[in-house]
Order: C-alpha cells, then sequence, then structure tokens
C-alpha cells in the first residue's frame, strides 16, 4: 500500500486509496496515493490523483505519540468495509513548521485507512478535546 518515493512516483503503479467521505475542506478530492518520502518509513505524502498538488504530510502515530490511540466506532468500520480494527492504519496529518520544534500533529482528525480495502476516512473527534496541533517533537 505505500510507496517508496523516487524522483518522480508514477501514480499508476500505486494502490489508491479512496476516502468514503470527502476530508473536511476537499469535497471534490477522494482518490489519493501513500507514499513514503524517508528512509526511516516515518513521514508520507498523501497525494491527490486527480490533483498532484495537493498532498498532505502524514505521519503514523506511535514514534511521536506513544500513547495515542484511536476508537474507531462501528460506522466507520463498516464505511471502510472492514468488521474489525485489526485492519487499520493510522496516520496523522501534520503541518510542517519552519523549524521541525513548530512542526504540529492534528491528533483531533486522524485518518484511517482500511489496509485491504485501501479505502480511507479522515475522523474528526469533536469533543474528544484532542488538539489539532500537537507539536510533533518535545524537547
Amino acid at each position: 500500500m505505500i510507496a517508496q518515493a523516487i524522483d518522480e512516483v508514477e501514480t499508476a503503479e500505486l494502490p489508491v486509496l479512496e476516502f468514503v467521505a470527502p476530508m473536511p475542506g476537499f469535497p471534490a478530492h477522494r482518490k489519493f496515493v501513500l507514499v513514503q518520502t524517508d528512509e526511516a518509513g516515518l513521514l508520507y505524502s498523501l497525494t491527490s490523483i486527480d490533483t498532484p498538488d495537493l498532498r498532505f504530510l502524514v505521519v503514523p502515530p506511535a514514534p511521536f505519540f506513544p500513547d495515542h490511540t484511536v476508537d474507531v466506532d462501528d460506522d466507520a468500520l463498516l464505511a471502510l468495509g472492514i468488521p474489525d480494527a485489526e485492519d487499520l492504519l493510522v496516520l496523522l496529518v501534520i503541518t510542517a513548521g519552519e523549524t521541525p520544534a513548530e512542526t504540529t500533529a492534528n491528533l483531533m482528525a486522524p485518518i484511517i485507512v482500511a489496509r485491504s480495502s485501501h479505502r480511507a476516512v479522515q475522523l474528526v473527534l469533536g469533543g474528544s478535546g484532542l488538539p489539532v496541533r500537537a507539536p510533533l517533537l518535545v524537547g
């Protein structure tokens, strides 16, 4: 599901992630590819198929927020076409700052991907108290 970034990625060769509902603010964009941008596998680009200039930097939460968990409800699992959460990949959208210390992650609206179906959804966890701009690097 995740491709290594090369100078120019041929999106036709990558599995397409299809959002079951558009990401907030991007109603016309539902198909993306996930491209690994570093050798360590910590940073990815979620790039629109239809508008390649539209991309989001995303990271897996565990290396940066080891205690962070996402409770995916039954409706989201049903929309993703999977029976349980074992098949999920969780990604956090990051906002790059001027320096690495100013880079933040959105914990309130993680992207949830079903590995088997390549379907995705951005869950907005309103009322959770989770920050939209959590510092990615602490210390």
